[in-house]
């Protein structure tokens, strides 16, 4: 018998993702956007993080362009993370507040 010899995937039906009804966005009043600051592992620098956006990569992106020209300062997004250097808090909660999310203040 030659090895290799049973595939679980062999038909092309089973290679084939899924269709039907995808799950809608949540609408950015019921995300749970969380803004903190913070300092852990950043060598003493405190930076703003931001959690709980559900967008796209082009969505991120957007929202981060905004944040920085609005605040002044560098920041990135990773991994569902936007982190935006310095104490910040309270500008991003506000912006996006007009954005129309309902952040909220978390930590210290």
């Amino acid at each position: 018998m030659p090895k290799g010899g049973w595939q679980e995937f062999s038909s092309t039906e089973s290679l084939q993702r899924p269709t039907g009804p995808t799950a809608a966005p949540t609408p950015k009043a019921q995300q749970m956007v969380r803004v903190q600051p913070t300092r852990g592992g950043r060598g003493g620098k405190t930076v703003t993080v931001i959690r709980g956006l559900e967008l796209d990569a082009t969505g991120f992106k957007a929202l981060l362009k905004k944040l920085k020209g609005r605040i002044g300062s560098g920041g990135t997004a990773k991994d569902g993370v936007v982190e935006l250097q310095g104490d910040q808090v309270d500008v991003v909660l506000e912006l996006l507040s007009q954005e129309g999310y309902r952040p909220k203040r978390a930590g210290g």
